[in-house]
């Protein structure tokens, strides 16, 4: 079995100021970390642009612990189009409703109160579940991402990569972990005949693996006749740690990193300054709205 851990899943965002607002305001999660690029990621980390850009990590915890959302900006693309590839990210709170509420923030309420919907300035759907946490755990429980056919993206999120299935399973859905369900990644079938649609907002989902264990992802895919999309190279961060990435594309073309663990590890040190600089670069930003 592949030892890995989730990291983040990345969202191709329009408009740093509202989302910023959103993630931090109605959400309640923190700036992390953020990381200003003036070109394009050799592993397209930011999609198919050759841009400046950056990446803004935001969570309720350190990346060490937490899975966290990578929020990708692209300087001067306003908006993207959204496919039907992302199904939702589910998130326990007991305060996120109520702080939507006291913003004017719109809510979408689930059926006898079992959970809220809220719905991200770029459209990315948040279902909240009216549940307490224990101090230090994460409030993110689950990301789910929409199939086409459910039994052969088991064969490959299973089979191949190795993650375990956990309970939540039902004949349009599967939940699968690296750690015992404390993340779970659920893959949902989209309706019969319904094709899956990337579009241009198309996320990636990143894991943590042993330096030592990419090599062997790579044969594991290649030898299941698996899409590799970028093999193993090492991105640099300026000032920062250099990591070795290896991404896939699952058979419905959802994108994959598996990052070095010891790389990463460095790289995703919590940076203090990282709020107060992501405030100045949206300030200053000349295709910002204001």
């Amino acid at each position: 079995m592949i030892s890995a851990r989730a990291l983040h899943y990345v969202f191709k965002i329009g408009n740093r100021a509202k989302n910023i607002h959103f993630f931090r305001e109605i959400l309640g999660m923190k700036v992390l970390r953020h990381e200003e690029f003036t070109q394009g990621c050799d592993a397209a980390c930011n999609g198919p642009y050759d841009n400046r850009w950056s990446k803004t990590m935001i969570g309720y915890g350190p990346e060490a612990s937490h899975f966290v959302i990578e929020l990708t900006y692209n300087y001067g693309v306003k908006e993207y189009a959204l496919g039907n590839d992302f199904a939702g990210i589910t998130i326990r709170s007991t305060e996120i409703v109520e702080r939507a509420r006291t913003h004017g923030y719109p809510v979408e309420e689930g059926a006898s109160g079992q959970h809220a919907t809220l719905v991200s300035p770029d459209g990315y759907r948040v279902f909240v579940l009216p549940e307490s946490v224990q101090p230090g755990a994460d409030p993110v429980q689950r990301v789910g991402l929409h199939v086409t056919d459910l039994e052969r993206s088991r064969r490959y999120w299973a089979d191949t990569l190795t993650m375990a299935p956990v309970a939540g399973a039902s004949t349009d859905a599967l939940q699968l972990s690296y750690d015992q369900g404390k993340f779970v990644l659920e893959l949902r079938q989209l309706a019969a005949g319904k094709a899956l649609d990337r579009a241009k907002a198309y996320g990636r989902i990143a894991f943590a693996v042993p330096h030592a264990e990419q090599p062997r992802i790579d044969e594991l895919v290649r030898a299941a006749g698996g899409t590799v999309l970028t093999p193993l190279i090492s991105l640099d961060t300026p000032g920062k740690a250099t990591v070795r990435v290896i991404i896939l594309a699952d058979p419905d073309g959802h994108e994959i990193c598996f990052v070095d663990e010891e790389g990463f590890s460095e790289l995703s040190a919590l940076d203090p300054e990282s709020n107060a600089a992501l405030d100045k670069y949206i300030a200053k930003d000349p295709f910002q709205e204001k």
